[in-house]
């Protein structure tokens, strides 16, 4: 991996692959071609059997891989199914920032996977918090357990761009950082009414506060010309980043 100043536009761009089956996965490669050069597959595309067979179609046609599966199980669990992913051609993988001897483990198996730490998912809110026993604002909680994943060896985390000004802030320059529920500037059209993130910021927003990838996937999808829009969005990206 170039080193993170050196990360091409393009590259910062993960398009979330939030699919059920493989037919509708390399519909989604087809139709967006070389306007996206990584792609995120979650737990739909698992539960559905066809996660190895897209992941390996995403490998063959030369394309970055992040697998979000957000591991979280007793220690030795976890080490044996980041283990597993070191075979596979991917750079990114999630696991939950939970206790430090899972995390931990974690690490010490990734050999050269580079591992994020999920801190709080931008659907929660202060209040989500609250209702499951976690005090403090959001932001605060995330810095918190970006702190944790750090020193148990985890190369970054996944955040809100809302987040990021404390956050580097507190842990520096050099904490890899991915952020989801990334928006169009401007009012929620129909599909944002209905959007589930709660905790988001624009393009330009998240890469001046400081992260170093996002995670896009209802903006794209629902796009009337969905190859257009992440272009678009490079295009922002580049912009923001001179």
């Amino acid at each position: 991996m170039p080193p993170r100043a050196a990360i091409p536009a393009r590259d910062r761009l993960i398009f979330a692959l939030d699919v059920p089956d493989r037919s509708e996965a390399v519909a989604w490669m087809d139709r967006l071609g070389d306007a996206v050069s990584f792609y995120k597959i979650g737990l739909e595309l698992l539960s559905g059997g066809d996660y190895f067979p897209v992941l390996d179609e995403l490998a063959k046609r030369g394309k970055k891989i992040f697998a979000d599966l957000k591991f979280h199980d007793v220690p030795a669990t976890v080490a044996g199914a980041i283990r597993g992913l070191t075979q596979r051609p991917v750079t990114f993988a999630t696991v939950h920032c939970d206790s430090r001897a899972m995390l931990e483990a974690a690490a010490a198996a990734k050999g050269s996977l580079r591992l994020l730490a999920v801190t709080v998912l931008t659907s929660n809110d202060a209040d989500d918090l609250a209702a499951l026993g976690v005090a403090g604002e959001p932001a605060d909680v995330v810095i918190e357990r970006a702190h944790l994943a750090q020193a148990a060896g985890i190369d970054g985390v996944v955040c809100s761009g809302a987040d990021l000004p404390r956050l580097r802030d507190a842990l520096g320059p050099n904490l890899l950082t991915v952020c989801p529920g990334i928006r169009p500037a401007g009012p929620p059209g129909d599909d944002q009414t209905r959007d589930d993130q709660k905790r988001t910021v624009d393009v330009a927003t998240a890469f001046a506060q400081g992260a170093d990838y996002i995670v896009v996937g209802r903006p794209i999808r629902h796009a009337s010309d969905p190859r257009a829009m992440a272009e678009s969005m490079v295009s922002q990206i580049a912009a923001a980043m001179d």
